[in-house]
């Protein structure tokens, strides 16, 4: 009785979750979630959106207003990025890294500039929406410049004659490019993370392991490839070695005598690596399929 009680007031919960109404981590946590096999109704233009075939609603808000949200139980998750958190002192709690959104946090400088040392930031000035990440790092470095807090776009800092660097975001660098500036010191990396208010009851806790491990399935099969490859049987053994598997290998004979096929899966990291090597140890025919969802 107990036990469908409780099953009874799980369904009866819902697990709301905080994404971005508008930005870089939109779409990606949009993606991600419905990769996780969840069903939204349109939520496009609205502040809210419920998933049709699970315990889960969306809501849409401000990039820096969904810590604080999530903080006071408003939202009971939320994705945001790193960067945002190490900025403010939230409560809450950081439940997974995502994997998307990744970027880094760095000092740029006017391409003319010969500073390349965290040293030579002393006395300088730097422009910044990040001051907190900034002077923690400063402080770290015994460094001690003046910092200009300014929201927007802070790259036109140095061309006006503001500061003489700049602390921003940096993904791929076209931005300082355009703007005449190089980054020279990279202080922090971020990516986009799952964090959860502490005040989740126990149903709530219940749903939050179904959505980590519909999530973890996910990222596994993104980081992962499954090769299928032909091999002559005495150089199995060798291909074993460079693709151990989750477990081992799996090996088919094939119709032509002598060979077979092995089945394996590499991490995405290694994938060219391995593709080479098993090239030199005699595979053939080798084939790399996407995994669309993969449980360990």
């Amino acid at each position: 009785m107990r036990q469908a009680f409780f099953y009874a007031q799980k369904m009866m919960e819902t697990l709301k979750i905080a994404i971005q109404k508008s930005g870089r981590l939109q779409e990606k946590s949009l993606n991600l979630l419905q990769e996780c096999g969840f069903h939204f109704l349109n939520g496009k233009n609205q502040l809210k959106t419920q998933a049709t075939n699970f315990p889960l609603e969306l809501l849409f808000l401000r990039d820096d207003d969904i810590p604080e949200y999530v903080q006071d139980g408003v939202a009971d998750l939320g994705i945001v990025g790193e960067n945002i958190l190490e900025e403010k002192s939230y409560k809450t709690k950081l439940v997974k890294k995502l994997g998307f959104a990744r970027c880094r946090l760095s000092i740029a400088v006017p391409r003319e500039s010969d500073l390349i040392s965290p040293q030579q930031l002393n006395g300088k000035r730097i422009a910044t929406s990040y001051p907190t990440i900034l002077q923690n790092y400063l402080n770290s470095m015994n460094i001690s410049a003046e910092i200009h807090s300014i929201s927007g776009s802070v790259e036109i800092a140095p061309g006006i004659g503001l500061a003489d660097a700049i602390f921003d975001i940096v993904s791929t660098g076209s931005t300082l490019l355009s703007n005449g500036l190089k980054e020279t010191i990279q202080v922090m990396k971020s990516e986009a993370v799952l964090i959860k208010t502490p005040q989740l009851n126990d149903a709530k806790e219940a749903i939050l392991d179904q959505l980590l491990f519909r999530l973890s399935s996910v990222q596994n099969a993104n980081n992962n490839k499954y090769i299928l490859l032909n091999a002559p049987n005495e150089k199995i053994d060798e291909i074993a070695q460079i693709l151990p598997g989750m477990n081992s290998p799996t090996v088919l004979p094939l119709l032509q005598k002598g060979w077979s096929s092995i089945h394996s899966v590499v991490t995405e990291n290694d994938f060219w690596e391995k593709i080479n090597a098993l090239k030199e140890a005699g595979a053939r025919g080798i084939l790399i399929v996407p995994i669309e969802k993969m449980i360990l």
